[in-house]
């Protein structure tokens, strides 16, 4: 080998050890706090992530997260957690309450963070991670499962396209019966879900619809029902409902209806409805009718009502949904939870810490799918006065 060759080869090697140090630099190493939730993801599967630490107060939860994720490194303390030496992120998948305060800290202790639903339970929650984001230059994501439900992602696709024409009417609804069986632990103690506005887990349904649209919700007018069950009389956050519906006006005038019912005799289901004026997609119910379309007919086709009035002909199917899988790497594509969602949210937080950008549902994203629901839930306590929603934009380019 020649003096030239030699430092040829030196350089080659060189730079694949520089190379290599920064795909180490940007591999996820990520801890999860939160053993029931927080176990049914896939941070084991994604090629740039490896989950070093794992955290829940109960140790069944703990040995389950070590064994999901084959994580020899436990703790039943957060704070200690986020002391573990080389870890960059944090999955937050405790109680409700929890996810703004846990959010903030590993921020404040340089990790970023994808969190559960919703991203806080008040506008100063929100706001408070907000200025984090902006004042560390962190990620922060929301794990909003109803974004990636195959549907939605359909939807999303088909509304960049302008398929739809305008979306002039959305629907959505979430509709849980049964979670009183939740409210109380072992002991028969309340649970943080004891007695939980319904309106203050808005992003099943608020996550499908603001980014189909593409549309902020700005204005709303929401009613809420309750029987006056001892859950609603005495739980801690005051809430007379099990179930509210609010009606909101979105950012292009237009008109959306979401209700969230944890008592109501009818399956349980997160779906939405979108209404264009060129094109329709309605979500399969419970009850058994399928995904389905509808389009406008050809220009000039018409037909006859039942009572003999002309009326416009259109093309409705039942839609064969694709499921998305192509869009992840092939060790994740794997069926899961929410309409098999985790994967892609998994995903996409561990593509935007590698690839240094905002993640899909960023907290300027989680703000807009929170918010409105926390102010539909003030409405419905004033008996359905209008409120307006602030905007808080989105990401800076």
């Amino acid at each position: 080998m020649t003096r030239r060759e030699l430092m040829q080869a030196v350089g080659l090697a060189a730079a694949g050890a520089t190379a290599a140090a920064r795909a180490a630099e940007k591999k996820v190493r990520i801890g999860i706090v939160g053993g029931r939730f927080g176990a049914t993801f896939q941070w084991h599967l994604d090629p740039d992530c490896e989950v070093v630490a794992v955290c829940d107060i109960d140790p069944q939860r703990l040995k389950r997260l070590q064994e999901v994720y084959r994580c020899p490194n436990a703790y039943r303390n957060y704070r200690e957690m986020l002391r573990h030496p080389g870890m960059n992120a944090v999955g937050v998948f405790t109680p409700a309450p929890l996810h703004a305060w846990m959010s903030i800290e590993a921020m404040k202790a340089g990790k970023h963070v994808i969190s559960a639903v919703p991203a806080g339970l008040t506008v100063e929650e929100l706001e408070r991670q907000l200025e984090t984001v902006k004042k560390t230059g962190l990620k922060y994501m929301m794990a909003e499962t109803s974004y990636y439900m195959p549907e939605i992602i359909t939807c999303r696709e088909w509304a960049r396209e302008g398929r739809f024409g305008t979306i002039f009417y959305s629907e959505a609804e979430y509709h849980h019966e049964g979670l009183i069986s939740l409210m109380f632990d072992d002991r028969g103690l309340p649970t943080w879900r004891h007695g939980f506005p319904p309106m203050l887990y808005p992003t099943h349904c608020t996550g499908m619809v603001v980014p189909v649209t593409g549309e902020r919700l700005v204005e709303v007018q929401a009613i809420g029902w309750g029987d006056g069950h001892e859950v609603l009389a005495t739980n801690a956050y005051r809430n007379p409902f099990w179930n509210t519906t609010g009606f909101f006006k979105t950012s292009g005038g237009h008109s959306s209806r979401i209700s969230v019912f944890w008592h109501v005799a009818a399956g349980g289901v997160e779906r939405a409805q979108f209404y264009g004026s060129q094109l329709s997609y309605l979500m399969a119910r419970p009850e058994g009718s399928p995904n389905t379309v509808i389009r406008i007919g050809k220009e000039g086709q018409m037909g006859l009502d039942s009572a003999g009035y002309p009326v416009g002909k259109v093309e409705i199917e039942a839609f064969r949904q694709p499921d998305h899988f192509e869009k992840l790497p092939e060790p994740m594509r794997v069926k899961t939870g929410h309409g098999n969602s985790h994967t892609f949210l998994t995903h996409e937080f561990v593509r935007a810490i590698v690839e240094d950008r905002h993640p899909a549902v960023d907290i300027w994203e989680a703000i807009a799918y929170t918010l409105p629901g926390i102010v539909a839930h003030q409405s419905a306590l004033r008996g359905g006065e209008p409120m307006k929603i602030r905007d808080y934009g989105r990401a800076p380019a």
